[in-house]
């Protein structure tokens, strides 16, 4: 049995320390999931799900490209699978902010918008980034997109995406290029750590507020988070669409999580139920990654673009659980034993 239970957990790509422990669930035990709107759902499966390679994920998206009623596709054809390793369940959000921006420098919008340089290395760490903005490290090689603010340009790389709209009325709809592959920190916490604030005050705006009223300190506390994001053009995805997540379609708001994909397969139809202000028994999309979303029961929910979805995004903090909805076969071969019917 322990030999079976450090096979999952090479599987599921989890240390072999962490206690892997996949269980299978009927749908009936899935709080809310009569209720849930399937056919959302399966428009963002199908957004995605032709690009999946495996036999079995091509069959069913063959499948439910014809699918009639969406709830019995997902019923008849998956089963769900938690998979739990030990770590207490976080639900986060995240969206796509639109900033103001200029294609020069012009006060307020001094920050530039890089692209990916050609030169940043494949695999191991490159510049912080207080190396690549105290330094200048970049300046002068034409890799300026546009300008932002530089507050917003942080919260912009956080996000992975976003649009810059220009005093001529162009917008820019930017995606995630490239990152110097330094470990990435949360400055909320480190606010805390501080005595700032308490967990509970903690918040995108409050956040950017102390940094605007403290602008060397909160320049040094930006500076403690040594990832750095760069970004690349795609004007060519239309203005109603979501941004690109990970792989490489548009996301749907409120249906598209970014999760690890070493535990959660991209693609993979996951349902979540959260606790908090936002409270959430849907079925969702698994489309996209962030390097801050490590975990069997880690996900951020993508709430769409513009201050109102920032905004929810922001208050989004979440205790729950998701449960994968795997293909049968692929459900059953992950078992550590052999269950009852989970009805």
């Amino acid at each position: 049995m322990i030999r079976r239970a450090a096979a999952l957990a090479l599987a599921l790509g989890l240390p072999l320390g962490a206690a892997a422990s996949p269980k299978l669930l009927g749908f009936q035990q899935l709080d809310g999931w009569a209720a849930d709107d399937h056919a959302a759902a399966l428009t963002a499966f199908l957004e995605t799900c032709r690009d999946l390679r495996d036999r079995d994920w091509q069959a069913l998206c063959g499948v439910a490209g014809e699918a009639e009623d969406a709830r019995s596709f997902f019923e008849l054809f998956f089963l769900p699978v938690m998979v739990e390793d030990g770590a207490d369940a976080l639900f986060t959000g995240y969206y796509e902010p639109e900033l103001r921006g200029s294609e020069v420098p012009d006060g307020r919008h001094v920050a530039p918008v890089y692209r990916v340089p050609d030169d940043l290395p494949s695999e191991e760490p490159w510049l912080t980034r207080q190396q690549i903005e105290e330094g200048g490290a970049l300046k002068g090689r034409g890799l300026e997109i546009a300008y932002v603010d530089p507050v917003e340009l942080f919260f912009l790389q956080i996000q992975g995406s976003g649009r810059v709209r220009l005093p001529s009325g162009q917008v820019i709809r930017l995606g995630y290029g490239a990152a110097n592959r330094q470990p990435y920190s949360s400055i909320g916490q480190e606010l805390v750590a501080r005595g700032i604030y308490e967990p509970h005050q903690v918040s995108a705006d409050v956040i950017r507020s102390w940094v605007r009223r403290n602008p060397v300190d909160g320049r040094e506390l930006l500076w403690t988070n040594r990832s750095y994001v760069f970004f690349r053009e795609v004007n060519e995805v239309p203005p109603e669409r979501g941004p690109l997540g990970a792989m490489n379609r548009s996301i749907t708001p409120l249906r598209s999580i970014a999760v690890d994909p070493s535990i959660v397969p991209l693609g993979a139809p996951v349902w979540i139920e959260t606790e908090g202000e936002d409270r959430f028994r849907r079925l969702m999309i698994a489309q996209d990654t962030g390097s801050a979303i490590k975990g069997a029961q880690r996900a951020d929910i993508f709430f769409g673009t513009g201050k109102l979805a920032g905004k929810r995004a922001g208050r989004t903090r979440d205790t729950g659980r998701m449960v994968m909805l795997l293909p049968i076969q692929r459900a059953l071969d992950m078992l550590p034993q052999t269950l009852a019917d989970p009805a």
